[in-house]
């Protein structure tokens, strides 16, 4: 899918993956959720499928919380508190241990409710907010937004599939 431009092309983005990730994570046996038996987000780590939907639902709550700073006049710890960039993997482990006693369930609504606040918020801006000029450094605002929804959704949802494919999930 090509990187979106504008806010439809945003809105569509984050819909369609995140569709086709639900589609997927909707047949994975609940009891299978737990198993440490998915490639991690660090290098040579091992995560779970509850641990992927708590990474995601870390980074769209996290997305969440730049935009309700902004809001507030606060200054915005990119890209989190006690976090640089290049300390990402740690910040996935962070998610894991965030949402480490959500059961599976609860885990997938919370994700959703995290997407359709995004979805809401996104639906506020006009193209000019989110992409006519920089938000972070040289990334727009629509830019942020996507990589942290449907980018992630989509390399999600390749994890997923690989992993269902070698443990005769269908």
């Amino acid at each position: 899918m090509a990187v979106p431009a504008s806010k439809d092309g945003l809105l569509e983005a984050i819909h369609s993956s995140y569709a086709k990730l639900m589609k997927d994570l909707a047949t994975v046996p609940e009891d299978r959720t737990g198993e440490q038996t998915l490639e991690g987000h660090a290098r040579d780590t091992q995560m779970s499928v509850h641990d992927l939907v708590a990474y995601l639902t870390g980074w769209n709550e996290l997305v969440l919380k730049w935009h309700a700073g902004r809001e507030a006049g606060a200054a915005v710890d990119f890209p989190e508190t006690g976090y640089k960039w290049n300390q990402l993997g740690q910040l996935a482990q962070k998610f894991y241990d965030d949402y480490a006693d959500v059961p599976f369930p609860r885990l997938l609504e919370r994700f959703a409710a995290a997407k359709d606040r995004l979805v809401d918020r996104i639906e506020r801006y006009d193209d000019a907010a989110l992409y006519g000029a920089p938000w972070y450094e040289s990334y727009t605002m629509g830019r942020m937004i996507q990589f942290n929804t449907s980018s992630p959704y989509a390399n999600a949802r390749g994890r997923l599939r690989k992993w269902k494919k070698e443990n005769g999930i269908a």
